[in-house]
């Protein structure tokens, strides 16, 4: 767990970071270089999750061997319940200060219901929706991880 104080706002003790894939952690299917040695050293203090509808097909091999929970969406048994809201029910059940990573419109539920809903710009841009529902907008990943790896990033964004 990190706990981290927000002047004027709260304690935020984030046990779980939820991540999209594409276009979050990979460009076109691929991992984005820096992601997987900083998930390794943030799976040290929180539980790393993957959410993902998995667009290109490739979220299983290239998570393969790293620190992280994969939830594939495209594979899920319960075609009733759309992505975004699939996503959502992910956070929702955690029951505790999740963060939420994440730049498609079928983010924009979870990045509502997480504690911190981190919405991100990269190559495969974002949906206006994400970063509507967004506390925070970044544009690298590897800044996103950061955040966690050195709090007092995050406490500068925050506080009232």
């Amino acid at each position: 767990m990190i706990e981290i104080q927000i002047p004027g706002l709260r304690v935020l003790r984030v046990r779980t970071l939820v991540l999209d894939y594409n276009g979050t952690l990979a460009c076109d299917g691929a991992l984005l270089p820096g992601v997987s040695e900083r998930l390794r050293e943030l799976s040290k203090s929180l539980d790393i999750v993957v959410a993902t509808a998995d667009t290109c097909g490739t979220v299983e091999q290239a998570m393969d061997g790293l620190p992280a929970t994969v939830h594939n969406l495209a594979m899920r048994q319960d075609r009733s319940v759309d992505e975004d809201e699939a996503k959502a029910r992910l956070v929702r059940a955690l029951q505790h200060d999740v963060v939420f990573v994440g730049n498609g419109r079928n983010d924009a539920p979870a990045l509502r219901a997480a504690a911190l809903g981190i919405a991100i710009i990269q190559a495969e841009c974002a949906a206006t929706a994400a970063l509507v529902a967004a506390d925070i907008v970044a544009t690298d990943i590897t800044n996103v991880l950061d955040l966690f790896i050195k709090p007092k990033r995050l406490i500068a964004d925050l506080r009232v």
